[in-house]
């Protein structure tokens, strides 16, 4: 069991690091999909979601940890979010991407702050 506990502090401590870079780079997705488009975007896109199912696995792994105590991170309105980005990608539709990853963004934001608080 405190292996176990080991292995999510070690994994929510790489989270802490990795999430900073993501925020950032879904910032600047959704100013490519709101105009700017750039010929990597699609690129882009494929890395962004990679990144984010990456963090995802790791807020799966350790969802006992990151809610221990308190409830930090809403799973059920979480993966909405999320299905929604799958969506609008999907549908290859720029305007849709663009709002969903700016409606997802909050989401990774608060794992962020959640890996950072369970970690004090």
């Amino acid at each position: 069991m405190e292996d176990n506990r080991k292995e999510q502090i070690e994994a929510l401590e790489v989270l802490v690091d990795f999430n900073g870079r993501i925020i950032k780079n879904v910032k600047i997705l959704i100013k490519e999909l709101s105009g700017a488009r750039l010929d990597d975007t699609n690129k882009f896109i494929k890395s962004i979601i990679d990144a984010m199912n990456w963090e995802i696995e790791v807020m799966n792994g350790t969802m006992s940890l990151l809610n221990e105590g308190k409830e930090r991170i809403h799973k059920d309105d979480f993966n909405k979010a999320v299905t929604a980005v799958a969506q609008a990608v999907n549908s290859k539709d720029d305007a849709k991407m663009a709002e969903a990853f700016t409606n997802v963004l909050p989401y990774f934001e608060q794992l962020g702050q959640a890996a950072a608080e369970v970690l004090k």
